[in-house]
């Protein structure tokens, strides 16, 4: 296929989608489900980062040394996540640019600089942990080696981001598969540990810590969830996807949008409660309290669940990877663009972001410990997404009609004023080691 014929295709495809959008948007469409179906895609590309391999590593620790307890933390912090990715969504609706090109425009340029630099770095530990957790799905589910498992990896994500050329709905489409292959997977582990639900509930509501090392994981469930590179990337998806002027239908646009957040930001919390309901009940609720690896708990979910529990649980892991580690990598693309205007082909930067995640496999380094960290350098990072969010959103000259309500604003800024609290506790005790 030549590239003028790809381009076509690219523009076929998303203008049938549009077009279906704009007739609903018009009232040309009422009172069917199918009514959604056109605004739905950008929130389920942006979920897959909220269930991607950093989650298991935080949430199998999580589960396995504190059972239930820090269940709240991730109600908690999804019901954020929900919350600052509307925002993104919104941002993107109203002025027809992602968050990075926003900041370009509004701050200096020394800051712009300082801020592209601190998200290359988030990138490059979110792209750690996904690359890693794909390889480990290979390793777990084949039996090959983790370095083999890498380069299935790589043709994997290079293949999916290939789709790309034929417009957003394909990759859409395969990136809402296997946010549906990972809960269908959990729902199954969930049928198989059988746990207490009545102390599920009790501590989904229960703010709670138990001692140091539970903040340390708090905070890696915080930054595995409500992840910086995300909240960058689904500005850009919603920027050019649909777009509309009129002030009506701006409002009906962000009301389908919030529908979208809703469905996929709520999948992906039940399936990130699920993962550490599956370690207190299996591990935690045996003994098994130092589960320290995927690895481990990959091997020890056969005697106490059965093999099939355990293939349902390498599925899992690969489908997260491989569809995070697609979406990460589209999210380097949006920052790199938006804060530079600098742009390198997908597949260049691919390879350099590989790298990180193949000197980690050679170098034996273990994959679980390097999960975790990755996501507690996230959590560091989330301040500089969140805090440039709420001042744009917030702005009536940049939002138009869409410009945040005085509540909204509130609930941000008490958002981010909690993520830098926990960061300092966590620096406090990591340091002086209290």
């Amino acid at each position: 296929m030549d590239f003028s014929k790809e381009n076509s295709g690219k523009r076929r495809a998303d203008q049938g989608t549009t077009q279906a959008a704009l007739s609903v948007l018009d009232g040309q469409k009422k009172g069917s489900i199918g009514r959604l179906l056109p605004f739905l895609g950008p929130a389920f590309i942006a979920s897959i980062a909220y269930v991607d391999p950093g989650n298991f590593a935080t949430n199998i620790q999580s589960g396995a040394e504190f059972g239930y307890t820090l269940l709240w933390v991730i109600v908690v912090s999804n019901l954020m996540a929900m919350l600052i990715q509307t925002l993104s969504a919104k941002l993107g609706i109203a002025t027809g640019k992602n968050l990075a090109e926003q900041c370009r425009l509004h701050f200096s340029r020394p800051l712009v600089i300082l801020m592209w630099f601190l998200m290359e770095l988030v990138a490059i530990a979110t792209d750690l942990a996904e690359f890693i957790g794909a390889a480990l799905g290979f390793n777990l589910l084949l039996g090959i080696p983790l370095i083999i498992g890498g380069v299935l990896t790589a043709i994997a994500t290079f293949l999916i981001l290939g789709l790309e050329r034929y417009g957003f709905r394909p990759l859409e489409a395969v990136i809402t598969s296997f946010v549906g292959i990972i809960a269908a997977c959990y729902l199954a582990e969930t049928i198989m540990d059988k746990p207490h639900w009545g102390t599920v509930l009790l501590h989904a509501v229960t703010p709670r810590f138990s001692g140091a090392e539970s903040v340390l994981l708090a905070t890696g469930i915080i930054g595995a969830t409500v992840m910086p590179h995300a909240i960058f990337l689904h500005s850009a998806l919603t920027q050019g996807r649909i777009v509309v002027k009129d002030p009506l239908r701006l409002k009906r646009l962000f009301r389908f949008e919030i529908a979208d957040v809703l469905i996929a930001m709520g999948v992906a919390s039940l399936v990130n409660a699920a993962m550490l309901i599956m370690a207190a009940s299996t591990f935690h609720a045996t003994g098994l309290t130092h589960i320290a690896s995927i690895e481990e708990a990959y091997r020890t979910l056969q005697p106490l669940l059965g093999n099939a529990a355990q293939v349902v649980f390498a599925l899992s892991l690969l489908a997260s990877g491989l569809s995070s580690s697609t979406v990460g990598t589209s999210a380097g693309q949006v920052i790199m663009q938006g804060f530079l205007e600098r742009h390198i082909p997908v597949w260049l930067r691919r390879l350099i972001t590989i790298v990180p995640s193949i000197v980690v496999i050679l170098v034996g380094l273990d994959p679980t410990k390097t999960l975790v960290i990755s996501q507690v350098v996230l959590s560091f990072g989330l301040p500089f997404a969140i805090i440039p969010l709420m001042i744009f959103t917030a702005d009536k000259k940049i939002m138009g009609v869409l410009v945040n309500r005085t509540l909204t604003t509130l609930l941000g800024c008490v958002i981010a004023a909690l993520i830098i609290a926990l960061n300092v506790y966590l620096l406090y005790h990591t340091v002086l080691g209290r």
